[in-house]
């Protein structure tokens, strides 16, 4: 019975040390009962001390003190009878429908969505974010903040204004590069090196609705995100909070380097809902360099149009897994042809590191400089082979798309055909697609009247007979999907055929 009371003894003694242990750190302040405690007693208020410690929120005052001076507001006083919501309201209008329905830049004009534009008598004035990146003044904010701008004027923390003009900008990463005319030795902040890694904390500062030097923090969410908005896209997800006029502003890392500059949210009502899109460092460092030296951005071109490998597109090149860009053509005159790729290769690596999909080929060959070159390993008819190729420079509609039109459907193709030649207008090569049926296969794979086949399982077709003998004849195989390449008017691409298990 001694031993039992005893022990009760301690461990309410225990107990009761350990509070005074814990509300003595809550207070700031030390009451010297660790050396009053017994060692039981002593290890107990440690354990309670240590999980308050783990528990503890950081802070970002020395990080915020650092930096919010090369952090600005950026005022835009727009042509005569142009807004930023008429040309966003066409970038918003290009999206895919499922985008389209959440996607919104902010940092235009208050109280103007994309999806709600308004008459040309809307106020010219547009603002956002930026931040030096250099002491003698140069700045970076996005594209959509400043194009059509007819004067520029930057405000500082200490409320100092400057105005500026535009060095030059690019709107497929939709990045611009300002610079102030006022001379003088600004505070300015560097680009990280490194990408920030999912679940860093990270700092934002901006001018969310007009309210200059605001603060928020959060996490990276994810990497590589693709918002449909642009041939390349790769943002950085982060879920702190981000509203309108924090475009073009700056996300930080704990060392007060710039990981991002925030450009779009995910929102149903225009307001942050915790999903925000920063343009990664990397990509500002390599677009802001060449708009600094030059104005415009210099990229490279391969000569390509290609899509996703899709698992039915694998199952019908007979891949073993569903990675790499289909070339849908390589045009003639172009460094992709002339170094022997061609329609039906699919791109497995570029300089020795593996290519995920189209997108990501478009991205690492944009990067590229022209003249630069590049090694790619391709597959041709199950063969892997390499070539080297000398890319040039990238025209204005010269890049490599990435068509991501696919479906699931697994059913019959569904479609009345008829030999080109027999269709006005339709030309003198291939197949023309005259009806389809809208529930079968090729309905629900977008094929439409007026299509027309070019090839089945990599062979030419002239008359209808050959399209089906094609895929039959790729069924007694035993092939779980064959190919077709199709012309529409939006080009040539390859969609696959996929036959249902016996």
């Amino acid at each position: 019975m001694a031993l039992s009371k005893n022990t009760s003894f301690m461990s309410s003694r225990t107990r009761w040390m350990a509070s005074v242990a814990a509300l003595a750190m809550l207070a700031g302040g030390s009451y010297g009962v660790l050396s009053l405690a017994g060692p039981h007693e002593a290890r107990a208020a440690q354990v309670v001390t240590g999980d308050l410690n783990a528990q503890a929120m950081p802070s970002f005052s020395t990080v915020v003190q650092r930096v919010k001076p090369a952090v600005v507001s950026v005022k835009v006083k727009l042509d005569a009878g142009v807004t930023q919501a008429a040309d966003l309201s066409e970038q918003f209008d290009n999206l895919p429908p499922q985008i389209q329905e959440f996607f919104k830049r902010f940092g235009q004009q208050q109280d103007q969505s994309p999806s709600r534009p308004r008459p040309q008598q809307a106020p010219a004035m547009a603002q956002g974010s930026g931040f030096f990146i250099s002491a003698d003044g140069y700045l970076v904010t996005n594209n959509h903040v400043v194009q059509n701008a007819k004067a520029v004027t930057i405000t500082k923390v200490d409320g100092t204004e400057l105005t500026a003009k535009v060095v030059g900008t690019d709107p497929k990463t939709d990045l611009a590069l300002l610079k102030v005319n006022e001379k003088g030795d600004y505070p300015f902040v560097a680009l990280a090196k490194d990408a920030p890694m999912v679940g860093d904390w990270v700092v934002a500062i901006g001018n969310p609705f007009g309210l200059g030097g605001t603060v928020t923090a959060g996490i990276v969410s994810a990497h590589g995100r693709d918002l449909g908005s642009g041939p390349y896209d790769d943002y950085l997800q982060i879920d702190a909070p981000i509203n309108k006029g924090n475009s073009g502003g700056p996300t930080f890392n704990l060392k007060g380097e710039v990981v991002g500059v925030n450009t779009a949210i995910f929102s149903p009502s225009g307001g942050s809902v915790g999903l925000a899109f920063a343009i990664p460092a990397s990509t500002v460092t390599s677009v802001v360099d060449q708009l600094e030296h030059g104005g415009k951005v210099n990229r490279a071109y391969l000569g390509v149009r290609v899509q996703p490998v899709t698992q039915d597109l694998a199952d019908g090149l007979g891949l073993p897994t569903a990675a790499g860009a289909l070339v849908d053509s390589a045009e003639l005159g172009t460094p992709a042809a002339m170094a022997g790729l061609k329609s039906g290769d699919v791109i497995t690596r570029m300089n020795g590191v593996a290519i995920k999909d189209a997108r990501e080929l478009t991205r690492k060959v944009g990067a590229m400089k022209s003249n630069d070159k590049a090694e790619f390993t391709y597959l041709r008819d199950g063969k892997e082979q390499t070539t080297t190729v000398a890319l040039a420079v990238q025209s204005d509609e010269g890049q490599a798309k990435a068509d991501a039109s696919s479906s699931d459907a697994k059913s019959i193709l569904g479609v009345k055909l008829a030999p080109a030649r027999a269709v006005p207008g339709a030309g003198d090569v291939g197949v023309v697609v005259v009806g389809v049926d809208p529930n079968g296969q090729a309905a629900a794979k977008g094929l439409s009247e007026g299509s027309v086949i070019l090839e089945v399982g990599g062979k030419p077709v002239e008359r209808p007979e050959q399209v089906k003998s094609g895929l039959e004849q790729a069924r007694k195989d035993g092939k779980k999907a064959v190919l077709l390449k199709i012309r529409t008017e939006d080009g040539s691409r390859f969609m696959a055929v996929t036959f249902a298990a016996a």
